[in-house]
């Protein structure tokens, strides 16, 4: 082989691979993957929600956008991570929320949504549609509002019979200054702290107990740590899926249609799920050996707290909570 021959094969054999190079180049780029976390098992209305929200996706982009899904126990942190765009996209409760969209902690205020059908009427109508819109300017994007569910007590080894009896407890709250002030109104001691730490602080007794919607206790056997289960219902909480603002703006038109389809299954299936912990869940804790007490008296609950209406009316107006409360569906 004479040295014309061998440069004609060199440069054939570079013209190939740079060829091959830039197939595997453009075929990478061809596929975005999105990473959702959310907080809870596999087997649980957020985890349901999430494998909906990734087979909508994968299946109207035909593979185009790889949904990745994760479990991170800390809520917050999964919600930085989504806004310096470390990850795409988030789901959880809406908790830790407020403290990078204040105007979303009106939802937390205890006693303001009578029914699920209240509360979700209400987060699907325009009041929830405009508190939405708030999260752009912090370089998020609220896509959907999912659910945890109503908020019930647990105690371990201390009883409740009216809410006089939670007087100096040490009760374990969301980092949530809604739900502190409402629990201090009791005479409670709100101990704030993210999840992951709930279940060595139960096992300890660091608090005397916690509040959290049945498929949360569930999901994540806190009843092994309690003895008690109160149905107190005293807060809504929604939960929310949220993206990088900058990662939805740089999809295309059916990229980002496929993340809005894939948000609504999400919360069809999120809410489906809630409401099925909700029927038999409370049964299924109960066979599990914890006590399970009906409040019939809510409204001494909810006089407990009413010390600190006067404070939530002049933080979030109390135009938009008598809103709220008097949501009628059209």
């Amino acid at each position: 082989m004479n040295h014309k021959e061998l440069a004609q094969i060199t440069a054939l054999a570079s013209l190939t691979l740079a060829a091959s190079l830039t197939i595997g180049v453009s075929g990478a780029a061809a596929q975005t993957t999105l990473t959702v976390t959310h907080s809870s098992p596999a087997d649980s209305h957020f985890g349901v929600a999430a494998t909906a929200f990734k087979e909508v996706i994968e299946k109207e982009t035909n593979g185009a956008i790889n949904v990745v899904i994760q479990r991170v126990d800390n809520e917050r942190e999964a919600i930085e991570s989504t806004q310096l765009g470390a990850q795409e996209c988030a789901m959880g409760s809406a908790g830790p929320l407020g403290n990078f969209i204040p105007e979303t902690r009106v939802l937390d205020v205890p006693f303001l949504f009578d029914s699920y059908a209240h509360a979700r009427g209400v987060l699907d109508s325009e009041i929830g549609d405009e508190l939405l819109a708030k999260f752009d300017a912090s370089g998020l994007k609220g896509v959907a509002w999912l659910e945890n569910g109503f908020r019930n007590l647990t105690t371990g080894t201390k009883t409740v019979s009216g809410p006089e009896d939670m007087r100096g407890m040490k009760i374990r709250t969301m980092e949530n200054e809604v739900h502190m002030k409402a629990w201090q109104a009791a005479g409670v001691l709100p101990t704030p702290m993210a999840f992951s730490e709930l279940p060595s602080a139960l096992q300890q007794g660091t608090v005397d107990g916690q509040e959290n919607p049945i498929p949360v206790i569930l999901a994540n056997n806190l009843d092994m740590m309690q003895k008690h289960l109160y149905l107190t219902r005293h807060v809504y909480s929604p939960g929310i899926l949220l993206c990088n603002l900058d990662f939805v703006e740089g999809l295309d038109d059916a990229g980002r249609k496929a993340v809005q389809d894939g948000a609504k299954a999400a919360v069809a299936a999120n809410r489906a799920r809630v409401e099925q912990d909700e029927t038999q869940g409370i049964e299924t804790l109960r066979g599990r050996g914890i006590e399970v007490v009906e409040i019939t008296d809510r409204d001494a609950f909810r006089d407990a707290m009413s010390a600190a209406n006067a404070d939530f009316d002049a933080q979030f107006g109390a135009d938009l909570l008598k809103r709220i409360r008097d949501w009628k569906a059209q």
